[in-house]
């Protein structure tokens, strides 16, 4: 891979173009490696109390009842942001749209059971399930194929 910077006075903020004849992992990783300095933290809120949450151990973030929450393992934390906000703010984590009402890490799923409707079930390593409805199928099926899942895993 060739790299060009060029510095001077005649650019106002910094610029990246990416020049290639097609998409690969490497380009995927660099992606994301942009976007993770601009990333905002995200507080929830657990039995009153504040607390910064780690991406990286997020399950799913889901609504209910008019609250989203945050799924780490057993825990669920409110979080106090839109749901189209904080798949945003999780999207480099490799996070994806499971439903309209649920994003998944990609990254926390240990396997998947096709359910008779088309839906997919999706199984994370601490036991908890959630489902992947049929218009969210492909695109994910697709990233995974692509390399969604992290060596960090």
């Amino acid at each position: 891979m060739k790299v060009n910077i060029e510095i001077d006075d005649k650019h106002a903020e910094p610029s990246i173009t990416i020049q290639t004849n097609e998409w690969s992992d490497e380009l995927e990783e660099i992606v994301a490696i942009i976007k993770r300095k601009n990333r905002k933290r995200i507080l929830g809120i657990e039995s009153d109390q504040t607390v910064l949450l780690d991406p990286n151990q997020v399950e799913f973030v889901y609504a209910e009842k008019r609250k989203i929450l945050a799924c780490i393992g057993k825990r669920n934390i409110e979080v106090r942001m839109k749901l189209y906000e904080i798949e945003d703010v999780l999207a480099p984590y490799g996070f994806m749209r499971f439903s309209k009402s649920v994003i998944g890490n990609l990254n926390h799923i240990e396997r998947f059971e096709l359910s008779f409707n088309g839906n997919l079930c999706v199984y994370f390593h601490s036991g908890n399930k959630e489902f992947i409805t049929r218009k969210y199928v492909k695109s994910i099926k697709d990233r995974l194929v692509m390399g969604g899942q992290s060596d960090d895993c």
